[in-house]
């Protein structure tokens, strides 16, 4: 069977979210253009007052169709918890309510919003709950983002768009519905609703990279569509493949994907600004790219495991995600995605446990366990922007560790960092992206167990000493040579078995948001 083309998301593919100024009680565009939905804000009950709070926009639909809103929220049970929607279909017509109306015998759905107390992550849940109620509906009106400035605008609108998506599909017959365009109705900035859309967009991008399988997601596959995507952005795209890669010094790369029939690629993506100055600062992103994962030799156990490993690749994607959103947003510092990308298979060509290989740059690496592959490979990336690249800061991403996720869940991300000051910049991007990093120690007391005796370092302790997730940003930290370097390991919010507000279920995309927002503080 042949495969149809694949299509990724971009921009063009996200909802429509424009504004109009005015209230809902004052306004004129009702009677200028259909709207087949209207989504107002309750708020939960505060400290003092047991009742719902009524937001701007429940006052004003309640006068203009002389109906309380509040009111038949409160006898519908409907508690205003963030994310949470009560729909309201109302018999309204031109000449019933005294509303102006265009369209006449048609019912008006009014879509109640919990918000709880307007927090940035209350308000990302909002949208998302507008966006998967009102999917199909054709034009959504909506006064949820009046009811604060820019910053809770920018929340709202990430949500709106995040929770529309419609996950990536191979089907003959697409079944999902158009996501609704989004009218804000109030004095919200055009400017940031589109700086939302774009970041939603990359991240939808990352998404689909994650959820496409891997007979078609290849490494050859991978880098074509980095370097088609990067080209098309303006960024330099350089490919290192084939004897090239094997000559160019990328032995981690190399050993990990030659047990495969689909030999691996190392991508580099490059970003700079128009001026460059002495106060430009270069940014390596590292994002591992393993676009499937057997464990190789060290095959996983249990089975069930290997399900979700076509996403091992998510860091490389993220990473990309990103550079790319610092070209559209035009930061002022060079920022260079390094991606490796390998898929790790058991083959006559793989590499054995207790073999000993050579990453860039030439420390050598005894091989312990082949299940232990993303940190060979980063450790390539790493080196190279170290010692070629000269840049001024080092984050890798990459699905590492398990222990990573069996410590922290799918909510937070665990940071590693060999700086105080980019470790802070990053928690705080976190915060305000709604993707947490929870900082974790880099435990010296455990270096000594990544000792061979044979080679510089192996890949894996000979004696089990626990702390998994730290061992491993410990091997990671020794190929930054101290330039100041970060480790986020998203093994457990990277994927995620059930939606939860403008979470989807499956490849998630997390850490692109964050990282842009860093990007942009810089």
């Amino acid at each position: 069977m042949t495969l149809a083309p694949t299509k990724l998301s971009s921009l063009d593919d996200l909802p429509v979210v424009k504004v109009e100024t005015g209230t809902l009680e004052t306004c004129d565009f009702l009677s200028e253009q259909r709207i087949d939905a209207i989504a107002v804000g309750v708020g939960s009950p505060i400290e003092g007052d047991d009742e719902l709070q009524p937001r701007a926009g429940t006052v004003h639909a309640s006068l203009r169709y002389r109906i309380d809103l509040a009111e038949l929220a409160a006898r519908a049970r409907f508690k205003a918890e963030a994310g949470t929607t009560h729909v309201i279909d109302l018999p309204i017509t031109h000449g019933g309510s005294g509303a102006v109306l265009p369209w006449e015998g048609l019912p008006l759905r009014i879509v109640l919003v919990g918000v709880g107390r307007g927090t940035d992550e209350e308000l990302r849940s909002a949208g998302a709950a507008i966006a998967q109620s009102t999917r199909g509906m054709g034009t959504v009106l909506t006064t949820v983002a009046a009811i604060s400035g820019d910053r809770g605008t920018s929340h709202f609108v990430e949500g709106y768009c995040l929770g529309a998506y419609p996950g990536w599909k191979l089907r003959e017959k697409p079944t999902d519905q158009e996501p609704s365009t989004l009218i804000l109705l109030g004095d919200n900035s055009q400017e940031v609703i589109d700086e939302a859309r774009h970041a939603s967009a990359l991240t939808w991008l990352a998404r689909d990279l994650g959820t496409v399988p891997s007979n078609i997601k290849t490494p050859e596959w991978l880098a074509q569509r980095f370097e088609q995507l990067g080209k098309g952005a303006g960024l330099s795209v350089k490919r290192f493949r084939g004897k090239e890669l094997l000559g160019a010094g990328f032995g981690g790369t190399v050993a990990v994907g030659q047990g495969s029939v689909n030999a691996p690629e190392f991508v580099v993506v490059s970003y700079a600004p128009e001026e460059v100055g002495e106060k430009t600062r270069h940014v390596a992103l590292v994002g591992k790219g393993i676009t499937f994962d057997t464990g190789g030799i060290s095959i996983k156990r249990p089975r069930e495991t290997m399900i979700t490993m076509k996403t091992d690749m998510s860091g490389a994607a993220d990473a990309f995600a990103a550079v790319l959103g610092a070209a559209q947003a035009k930061v002022p510092h060079r920022v260079t995605a390094l991606l490796p990308l390998a898929e790790n298979h058991f083959g006559a060509n793989s590499t054995r446990p207790a073999d000993v290989i050579s990453v860039y740059g030439g420390t050598t690496v005894e091989i312990a366990n082949t299940d232990a592959e993303g940190r060979v490979v980063m450790a390539d990336a790493i080196a190279y922007a170290v010692q070629e690249l000269h840049v001024d800061s080092i984050i890798d991403i990459a699905t590492l560790t398990g222990a990573a996720a069996m410590s922290l869940g799918y909510s937070h991300g665990a940071l590693y960092a060999n700086d105080e000051t980019l470790q802070k910049a990053l928690e705080t991007s976190g915060a305000e992206a709604g993707e947490p990093l929870w900082h974790m120690p880099l435990v010296r007391e455990y270096e000594g167990a990544l000792d061979s005796q044979i080679a510089d370092i192996r890949n894996i302790p000979e004696a089990p000493v626990g702390a998994g997730s730290i061992v491993a940003a410990l091997f990671l930290e020794r190929f930054a040579q101290g330039v100041p370097w970060a480790h986020l390991d998203i093994a457990g919010p990277s994927h995620r078995e059930r939606a939860r507000h403008e979470l989807n279920k499956g490849p998630t995309g997390y850490s692109v948001r964050l990282l842009l927002r860093y990007l942009k503080s810089l």
